[in-house]
């Protein structure tokens, strides 16, 4: 994407630093959107307020259908904003000049290392260290040694999934749109930006049921495969 021309360009076309602005950038976003919301506070709700009361209100109803009401409304801080951090990430690949950092493996696997230690901190809170670490050995005692390590993989493994499925779906989209904008730059390809549009929201949302079903297999004991 060097080739392209980049808003924070001037700063230099190093990854890293690229990485770090749009990160920073993407956080600014979500916080002004949040400050936004709540700054004047209605009982009939209007304007940016009406639109992230629906966005708390689907989150916390997705967490419900996922887990049940209580770990719904527990980890709703948590679920919520990065749904809406890698959300505003995603949006801003979209916008000629701008990247998406999400579309950097460095912040997708920094997020998804950060969700496999909380939710095993979580899991040893809830249950007790002992406890919880039994779970791995499954329900059958004479299968243990062949459970425990097939178990211990299977975690470790949600973290490339959760930090590729991520990174490898904008990352495509990015250069979907580089390659848009090579072929037709002063011609705005609507239905391209339609469809990654839908791309941000769509990789945000499967990241935030992730997180739900992460948290309520860890606290519950009811771990699932995804």
């Amino acid at each position: 994407m060097n080739e392209l021309w980049l808003f924070f360009g001037f700063l230099g076309h190093d990854p890293y630093t690229q990485l770090i602005v749009h990160t920073i950038l993407a956080a600014i976003l979500a916080v002004a959107v949040a400050k936004l919301a709540t700054r004047k506070l209605q009982l009939v709700p209007s304007g940016c307020q009406n639109v992230m009361e629906a966005v708390v209100s689907g989150i916390l109803a997705i967490g419900k259908d996922v887990a049940d009401e209580k770990t719904a409304r527990k980890y709703l801080t948590l679920a919520g904003s990065l749904a809406i951090f890698i959300f505003m990430g995603n949006l801003l690949g979209i916008i000629p000049g701008f990247e998406s950092p999400t579309g950097n493996v460095n912040l997708t696997l920094t997020l998804a290392l950060m969700v496999f230690l909380f939710y095993h901190f979580e899991g040893i809170r809830a249950q007790g260290i002992v406890h919880y670490i039994a779970h791995f050995a499954g329900p059958v005692k004479w299968l243990a040694p062949l459970m425990f390590p097939v178990e211990i993989l299977s975690h470790f493994s949600r973290i490339i999934s959760l930090a590729f499925r991520l990174f490898g779906n904008i990352k495509g989209d990015d250069l979907f749109l580089a390659v848009l904008l090579m072929l037709a730059p002063w011609v705005f390809p609507l239905a391209g930006y339609a469809l990654l549009t839908f791309s941000a929201f769509l990789q945000a949302f499967v990241f935030m049921v992730l997180t739900y079903v992460y948290l309520y297999g860890a606290i519950s004991g009811q771990e699932e495969t995804l």
